[in-house]
C-alpha cells in the first residue's frame, strides 16, 4: 500500500475545519501522487494509517460536515476496518464520530451500538441524546417504539417529543396524548408540533380536542395555522367543529387595533402587570422571539425594536402580513413520507434543506422532499391575541413595553425551576 505523505500536521489541522477545505487537501495529495481515487476512500487509508488521536478527529470532523444532509452513503472499500480501529480508540469522540460516520455507510454493528447505548438508561443523558441525534439522522426504522418509551424519561423527553415528528407511526399520536398532560409547557409545544406534522397526526389531536383531552386553549396561532394547512376535508371539518372559523386576515385591521387600543387604555395609568405578563410572552411569543437574551430565533430579536409605541406594538403582532423581510417569509414543505413543515429558510442547500420552524431546526434531505413552496404569508401567524383573557393582553402589551427584563410570576418562576 502506498503511504500518503502529507504538510505538517499543525497546517491540516489549520484548514481540516470544514469539507471542502479537507476534500481540496486530499484532492490535490490524489493529483499529485497520479491517484484519481475517491476522497472518501483516500481520508479513509489516511485514517488507518494514522494513530494520532486529534489527527484523527480533524478527518472524522471533515468527513461528518460533508455528510451532514446525507441518510445513507456509500461505504468506502477499507471502512470496516477503520471502523474496528476507531471505536476502540481512547478518545470518546473519536470513537462516537467513526460510530455515526457508520451508520450513515449502513454499518449495522454501528446501528446495534447506537440503539443499545440510547436504550441504556445507565449512561449519560448527553451519550443517549447524541446517540438519538444519530439514528434520527438516519432515519433508523426501529425508532418510534424507542422514542415512545423514552416520553417517561424527563432527561430525554423534549429530544424524543420533536424527533417522533420524523416518522410516521401509528402509535405516536396515543403515546403523546397519553402523556400530555405530564409535559410541561414547552413539551407540550413540542408535543403539538409533532401532533399537526401529519395528517393522521392532526386527526387524532383534533378528536382529543374535542373530547377536552387537549384544551382548546392550548391550540396557539401557529398550530392554529398548521392545522389550516392541511387540505384534507375531513380535518378542516373537524377543525371548524371543535375550534370555530377561523380567518386568513381580519377584515378591518384598523377596527381591530383600536378595538385593543380601547382595552390597552380603559385601566388608567398602570393597564397590566409585567410579572404576569412576562409568563404570557413565554406562553406565545418566546419560541419565536429573544427578549432580553431570551427566547427563539425563528423571528427577529425584538429586544431593540420600538416597543414604547403602542401603535408599533399592535400593529406588528395584529397585522404580521403588512411588511415582510424575505428572511422572514414561511416556507411549507411537504415531504414524500407525509410530514408537513412551515419554516424559515436557513440554508437552501445542493443535498439538504435546513429548516427553522417554530420548536426546532430541521435538516430534511433533498431527496425526501415532496414540495417546497414559499408563502406570501410571515412566520408569525395571525391571531396572536385572539386565544388570550382581556387583562392577559394588558399583561403581555405591559410587558413588552418595559425597558429592562423583570422577574417571573413566583408560580410560573417554580415551575420552570421543577422543570
Amino acid at each position: 500500500m502506498q503511504r500518503i505523505q502529507l504538510k505538517p500536521r499543525g497546517h491540516f489541522k489549520a484548514i481540516a475545519n470544514g469539507w471542502f477545505a479537507l476534500a481540496a487537501l486530499v484532492l490535490s495529495t490524489c493529483v499529485a501522487l497520479g491517484q484519481t481515487e475517491d476522497p472518501l476512500q483516500v481520508l479513509t487509508r489516511l485514517l488507518q494509517q494514522k494513530d494520532d488521536p486529534q489527527f484523527q478527529l480533524d478527518l472524522l470532523r471533515g468527513m461528518s460536515d460533508g455528510m451532514k444532509g446525507q441518510r445513507n452513503g456509500r461505504m468506502p472499500r477499507d471502512w470496516e476496518a477503520v471502523e474496528t480501529k476507531l471505536t476502540a480508540s481512547p478518545n470518546a469522540e473519536v470513537r462516537f464520530l467513526a460510530q455515526t460516520l457508520s451508520l450513515t455507510f449502513g454499518s449495522e454493528k454501528a446501528r446495534s451500538a447506537l440503539r443499545q447505548t440510547l436504550n441504556d438508561g445507565n449512561s449519560p443523558s448527553a451519550t443517549r441524546r447524541a446517540a438519538m441525534d444519530a439514528l434520527v439522522g438516519i432515519k433508523d426504522p426501529g425508532l418510534p417504539a424507542s422514542l415512545q418509551k423514552l416520553l417517561a424519561d424527563p432527561s430525554l423527553r423534549a429530544a424524543a417529543l420533536r424527533a417522533l415528528a420524523s416518522y410516521s407511526d401509528p402509535g405516536t399520536p396515543a403515546a403523546l396524548l397519553a402523556a400530555y398532560t405530564s409535559f410541561d409547557r414547552a413539551q407540550q409545544r413540542d408535543a403539538l408540533n409533532t401532533l399537526v406534522s401529519r395528517a393522521a397526526y392532526a386527526k387524532a389531536l383534533l378528536a382529543a380536542v374535542s373530547i377536552g383531552q387537549v384544551p382548546v386553549q392550548d391550540l396557539t396561532a401557529d398550530i392554529i395555522r398548521q392545522l389550516r394547512n392541511f387540505k384534507e376535508a375531513d380535518i378542516q371539518t373537524e377543525f371548524r367543529r371543535v375550534y370555530g372559523t377561523v380567518r386568513e386576515t381580519s377584515a378591518d385591521k384598523k377596527a381591530e387595533i383600536e378595538k385593543y387600543r380601547r382595552l390597552y387604555g380603559a385601566c388608567g395609568s398602570q393597564p397590566g402587570n409585567a410579572s404576569a405578563g412576562r409568563a404570557v410572552f413565554n406562553k406565545v411569543c418566546v419560541q419565536c422571539h429573544v427578549l432580553f437574551d431570551t427566547g427563539g430565533k425563528v423571528g427577529p430579536d425584538i429586544t431593540g425594536a420600538n416597543r414604547g409605541d403602542l401603535n408599533y406594538l399592535l400593529e406588528t403582532i395584529l397585522d404580521p402580513n403588512a411588511v415582510i423581510p424575505n428572511e422572514y417569509r414561511a416556507t411549507e414543505v411537504e415531504t414524500k413520507d407525509g410530514r408537513s413543515l412551515t419554516g424559515v429558510v436557513k440554508v437552501q442547500g445542493d443535498k439538504a434543506v435546513v429548516l427553522q420552524t417554530a420548536n426546532e431546526l430541521v435538516t430534511i434531505p433533498r431527496d425526501e422532499i415532496a414540495s417546497q413552496r414559499q408563502s406570501e404569508l410571515s412566520m408569525m401567524p395571525e391571531g396572536l391575541l385572539a386565544p388570550l383573557a382581556d387583562q392577559e393582553v394588558r399583561d403581555l402589551l405591559y410587558y413588552l413595553s418595559r425597558q429592562g427584563q423583570v422577574p417571573l410570576p413566583a408560580a410560573a418562576s417554580g415551575a420552570l425551576k421543577s422543570n
